[in-house]
């Protein structure tokens, strides 16, 4: 999966409302190129925001073409101690995004995201939709 993408929440849902940003037109170029793997975090953010039983079908539809990322015991751990070096720095950041840029890390991933606090985890690639 060499220069695949772990695309944020955020991504995905320019890209499902079909919004015509470059956030999106980036994750379709990678969709078609076959690099984009998602995981659990991101599945359940984009669940919890359906509005519709059409709408979680073509979530899910589009999920299972996809490589997903599992939370291991060990992506755990590392998680935690991300979170803590970063704390301790005076930087707090949201679970689910710990998660994403710990998975994005751990299978040497970038991240597709507009939002800023990825950049302060050190060793992640952004990719930002601007």
């Amino acid at each position: 999966m060499a220069n695949s993408l772990l695309p944020d929440t955020c991504a995905w849902i320019d890209f499902f409302n079909a919004r015509p940003t470059r956030l999106a037109e980036k994750l379709e170029e990678r969709l078609i190129q076959g690099e984009v793997a998602t995981c659990g975090v991101v599945l359940f953010e984009l669940i919890q925001g359906i509005r519709s039983v059409r709408e979680e079908t073509l979530v899910l539809n589009a999920f299972q073409a996809l490589p997903h990322l599992e939370l291991t015991a060990g992506v755990w751990v590392r998680a935690g101690r991300l979170s803590f070096s970063l704390r301790k720095k005076g930087r707090t950041l949201p679970l689910s995004d710990i998660m994403i840029a710990t998975l994005a890390l751990e299978h040497k991933l970038s991240v597709l995201t507009m939002d800023r606090h990825f950049d302060v985890i050190p060793g992640l690639t952004v990719i930002r939709g601007e």
